[in-house]
């Protein structure tokens, strides 16, 4: 799949949770949607696009990259 449209749909997911006034609780909501709803292929693409550069994810986005980087 085109980074363009694993960042559009990672950064339309992250406005979804936005709107949760506490953002560890939407990065952890962007997160989880993201490692049970995205084949592993793309969140692979996701995280590799994370480490490289990242400068098109919104910032609530990296975060939950980077929690699901790390799990």
């Amino acid at each position: 799949m085109k980074i363009k449209t694993l960042i559009k749909m990672a950064n339309s997911i992250g406005d979804f949770f936005n709107a949760e006034s506490d953002k560890e609780l939407a990065a952890t909501g962007v997160k989880n949607h993201i490692a049970r709803s995205w084949d592993p292929r793309m969140r692979r693409e996701l995280i590799a696009y994370y480490q490289q550069d990242g400068s098109e994810l919104s910032e609530l986005v990296k975060v939950a990259v980077s929690n699901l980087e790390a799990a």
